[in-house]
């Protein structure tokens, strides 16, 4: 018997399905880095949160990006199917 082969279209949602799990899991690391400071008391491991400010940035405008990114890659299936996209 013959795997079945998904097809273009489902690997496509998938990908999508994807960079949009991906999109939100990096805003959220962000946004935890760089506000968790202000609720920590103030200890040694607070100083080394606050120190990753950086990184904290980065995470948060890569989960921008990638959000970006699945608009774009989800509008032109939305335009040829003529609806809205989700």
């Amino acid at each position: 018997m013959k795997p079945v082969n998904p097809s273009p279209n489902d690997s496509a949602k998938k990908a999508d399905a994807e960079l949009l799990f991906k999109s939100i899991l990096c805003a959220l690391i962000g946004l935890a880095v760089l506000v968790a400071p202000s609720f920590m008391a103030a200890s040694g491991f607070r100083a080394t949160v606050a120190s990753a400010s950086l990184v904290g940035w980065f995470a948060l405008v890569l989960g921008c990006a990638f959000g970006v990114l699945y608009a774009v890659r989800r509008m032109p299936s939305a335009k040829a199917s003529g609806r809205p996209p989700h």
